[in-house]
């Protein structure tokens, strides 16, 4: 979690204390802390807590511990969680656009687009509701006015699908800024789907 924090940072998907990471442990989970650059984290600092806000020690959890808790009591097959406040998704977030199939990658989270949430103050329960409730069927959503959570079965792929997000964003709102995005249909997201069944698997056959 040190590592991404900080390699986060680095590609400019959080800014200081901005943004926090997770990953499940036993019955609770492994948090960043609140209010702790990434360059100034170590073991000591990652905070242990169980899913109803238990936890002890000198180091307070991330402000955001209640949405990663409620995302691993809704999602069991989660394992980790990524929340950011990376520019382009900030943007979308604070139009409350849905970002579409406009590329075809958008089908690796799982569905037809990527959604943003309903709006609530950071740090809330209701924070935690809507943002569940955007990542139904998903593996990311944007927040509204906020920024954007990436869920995985591990922390490399919960951050990785945090970077893809960003990119992924910045080329929709690209693409704006001269002419509207054509969307894949129906027909062409139900091929991409089949693909992605045994996209990246070195098991699976060559096509």
């Amino acid at each position: 979690m040190i590592d991404a924090s900080v390699d986060a940072e680095i590609q400019r998907i959080n800014v200081g204390t901005t943004g926090n990471m997770s990953i499940r442990a036993e019955d609770g989970m492994l948090i960043t802390p609140s209010g702790i650059a990434p360059r100034q984290l170590v073991p000591d600092t990652i905070v242990s807590m169980d899913l109803d806000g238990q936890w002890s020690g000198s180091v307070k959890p991330s402000s955001e511990w209640a949405l990663h808790a409620a995302i691993y009591k809704a999602r069991p097959e989660v394992r980790a969680v990524v929340h950011a406040h990376a520019d382009h998704c900030v943007a979308l977030s604070c139009a409350r656009i849905d970002l579409p199939a406009f590329h075809y990658m958008i089908a690796g989270f799982g569905g037809d687009d990527v959604r943003c949430s309903r709006y609530a103050t950071f740090g809330s329960p209701e924070l935690a509701e809507v943002t569940v409730e955007a990542l139904e069927g998903r593996t990311a959503c944007l927040l509204a006015n906020h920024g954007m959570i990436a869920v995985g079965s591990t922390l490399t792929e919960a951050y990785g699908r945090a970077l893809k997000l960003e990119t992924l964003a910045r080329q929709y709102m690209l693409c704006r800024s001269f002419a509207e995005p054509v969307l894949l249909n129906e027909h062409e997201l139900v091929d991409v789907k089949q693909r992605y069944k045994t996209y990246g698997r070195q098991d699976a056959p060559a096509a």
